[in-house]
């Protein structure tokens, strides 16, 4: 029965991770973002307490 030598599916098995780690990798690792992302103010909004009229 040949599937049950597991010499040319180790090797299919091998050769196609060696492929997918040296393709994919560098295609995620050249996406850009279309929106840069800005920086927040560092100085806080300044908050008003609610005067509530508890009646």
């Amino acid at each position: 029965m040949p599937q049950l030598n597991p010499y040319p599916w180790f090797a299919i098995l091998v050769f196609s991770w060696l492929i997918f780690l040296t393709v994919i990798p560098p295609k995620v690792l050249a996406h850009t973002f279309p929106n840069e992302p800005t920086m927040q103010s560092t100085e806080k909004p300044k908050t008003e307490s609610w005067n509530w009229p508890w009646h």
